[in-house]
């Protein structure tokens, strides 16, 4: 007598070595169905039995146990770099420059690595980085955009000077 776990999770069984006959002629059991003998301590496969082996085409299933370690090493992302890296530039820069143009580019860097980063199925890593840049960039160019109306309200010269006399 014989119990398997069937497809769908369930146990049947018990069952005579001819009704597993039948069922594997019927295809509603697999070399790979897990089975339990009568007197056995552990579920084995059908396929590596000695009783049934015999039923089913080409050699008895191998168990291979898993690899530890063999899923790809995820790549980071390049754009996903760039825009931390112009980011924290961004920053330095705001003391000659206003950042410029430095968290522009963060901005578009930080911008197109998280959507190379969503859109993918296999993440990349990176993730965090691009928010850093896009977060850092942004604040930058809105410091920027400050210092430089701050500037204008101040020295009305300025204004006359850049548009022309009014």
């Amino acid at each position: 007598m014989y119990k398997i776990i069937g497809n769908d999770g369930k146990t049947y069984g018990p069952a005579t070595a001819a009704q597993i006959r039948d069922w594997i002629a019927q295809g509603r059991v697999e070399n790979r169905t897990p089975v339990l003998p009568d007197g056995a301590a552990e579920w084995t496969l059908l396929g590596l039995l000695a009783e049934f082996a015999p039923h089913f085409s080409g050699p008895p299933p191998v168990i291979v146990p898993p690899k530890i370690g063999a899923l790809p090493a995820r790549s980071a992302n390049g754009f996903a770099t760039a825009g931390f890296v112009c980011g924290i530039l961004s920053w330095f820069g705001c003391c000659c420059c206003w950042g410029f143009p430095f968290n522009v580019l963060g901005l578009i860097f930080s911008i197109i690595a998280l959507v190379q980063i969503n859109a993918q199925v296999q993440k990349q890593e990176g993730w965090g980085l691009a928010l850093a840049g896009l977060i850092c960039s942004a604040v930058s160019l809105l410091i920027s955009f400050g210092f430089g109306i701050f500037q204008f309200a101040l020295t009305p010269a300025n204004l006359s000077w850049h548009l022309g006399a009014i």
